[in-house]
């Protein structure tokens, strides 16, 4: 049997996926991926993702409003992200965060909302999930002026920034999730920010349907390919598949405590 491993960060509500989830699901379980977290990225969908991780074992699901999408959704309120935080399965807030790569037209409505964002996991204990695209230095500054107020827990997805952004993010107890891009073979300045970053921080993910990793490089993602991802993060580390599987699914349930629990 492969080593038990956790894909943190994925969309299975999108289009990709339509008509193959039972396949998507097993083929994961089959690759040792035995939870995963659906991510909403526009609330208005949050039902149709609610409703995925309410009909599948060991799916659970976190919602909020992307950055890219933030100048054109209503602006998500601290009440509406703390109801949604009763669900069982409900497990994180986001991915929010910050994107001025393609949308730096609207950072100052992104920045408002990520602001709510982190209030909303001041309030409700669950782990905020970060989106940073060509933004590190506004990012750090509100993380951190969030964090001076009070403290929350946060995963930068799909972690691909500056080393500097990064050791921002670990000195406020924050964790990095690797993605595809880890095991590129133009990443390696990636994978030696995450090599100097402490094992207990790290998590992995594939934000499928995007950014498959080796041998699947250019196609569709889909959970089951974590385990590539985690093959790579093993050899970053200097440690055996088993060994790395074992440490970001502990890493995995420290941060998501209701994953856990459930």
């Amino acid at each position: 049997m492969p080593p038990e491993i956790v894909d943190s960060h994925c969309h299975l509500d999108f289009p990709d996926f339509n008509g193959e989830l039972p396949e998507i699901i097993a083929r994961a379980r089959a690759a040792g991926v035995t939870r995963m977290v659906t991510i909403c990225t526009r609330l208005r969908n949050e039902p149709q993702v609610r409703a995925i991780a309410e009909t599948y074992d060991g799916v659970f699901y976190a919602a909020g409003t992307h950055p890219m999408s933030a100048a054109e959704e209503p602006l998500a309120t601290l009440d509406q992200l703390v109801a949604l935080a009763a669900h069982p399965k409900f497990v994180g807030i986001g991915e929010t965060g910050l994107d001025y790569h393609y949308t730096a037209e609207s950072a100052t409505i992104q920045q408002t909302s990520l602001r709510v964002h982190i209030q909303a996991a001041q309030e409700t204990g669950l782990p905020l999930i970060i989106h940073a695209r060509a933004a590190d230095d506004d990012m750090a500054r509100i993380l951190a002026e969030g964090m001076a107020e009070r403290p929350y827990t946060c995963v930068m997805h799909c972690f691909s920034s500056s080393e500097a952004l990064g050791l921002a993010a670990l000195e406020m107890g924050f964790y990095l999730s690797m993605s595809g891009i880890t095991a590129f073979p133009k990443s390696q300045e990636l994978r030696d920010i995450f090599a100097r970053a402490p094992l207990d921080r790290i998590l992995l993910e594939t934000d499928s349907p995007y950014l498959a990793p080796p041998p699947y490089r250019g196609r569709r993602n889909e959970p089951a390919y974590t385990a590539f991802t985690a093959k790579a993060g093993a050899q970053v580390f200097g440690l055996t598949e088993a060994e790395f599987a074992a440490a970001t699914t502990a890493n995995f349930d420290r941060l998501f405590t209701k994953a856990k629990a459930a």
